[in-house]
């Protein structure tokens, strides 16, 4: 007898540079809402349209496991040298083909969304998945005037007005950046 497997799955990738409370946060209101199985943060090697990441992988991947320990619907995984890519559609492609889910949900912020249709296979990506976007200060207005989402005319896509998140990796950068520097002065 074929088993089917009515799961849904979410994916959280970036390159965590670092993981913070905030990547917690909206992965929590989308197991709730969404009411998903798991999620998995996928942490990639290096960000396609970023120079370079500040800590090591292994220091992100775990930075990542220390802050989801508590959360068993939360599995941080690298898939990068498994798919020998680090682009989220070969992640997606790898998970869909493994875990077989009945949905997949792709989470991004708002801010994402509007470089999203410069992302590889962008269209794939909006094919096989549904997007969470969550809301970002500063970005909301724009992100839902973006080419995705008029190519997908609000279909397969989902706004989700969180309360403003005040922590990101780039403002934690800063911090130790600035922490650093202040610290080779005195």
């Amino acid at each position: 007898m074929v088993k089917f497997n009515n799961t849904s799955i979410g994916l959280l990738g970036g390159s965590f540079d670092p993981a913070h409370k905030g990547h917690l946060i909206i992965s929590k209101i989308a197991l709730k809402k969404f009411k998903l199985k798991k999620i998995y943060w996928i942490v990639a090697k290096k960000n396609p349209f970023k120079h370079k990441t500040f800590f090591s992988l292994k220091e992100r991947i775990i930075q990542a496991k220390k802050i989801t320990k508590k959360m068993k619907n939360i599995e941080v995984v690298y898939l990068d040298d498994l798919i020998k890519s680090s682009r989220s559609i070969k992640s997606i492609e790898y998970i869909l083909k493994k875990k077989k889910p009945k949905i997949l949900y792709f989470i991004v912020g708002s801010d994402i969304l509007i470089k999203f249709h410069k992302w590889q296979s962008w269209k794939k990506i909006v094919k096989l998945t549904k997007l969470i976007v969550f809301s970002r200060k500063g970005y909301d207005k724009n992100s839902k005037k973006t080419i995705v989402v008029k190519y997908l005319n609000n279909k397969n896509v989902v706004f989700i007005k969180n309360k403003p998140i005040q922590i990101s990796s780039t403002l934690l950068k800063k911090n130790l950046r600035n922490s650093f520097n202040a610290n080779i002065k005195n």
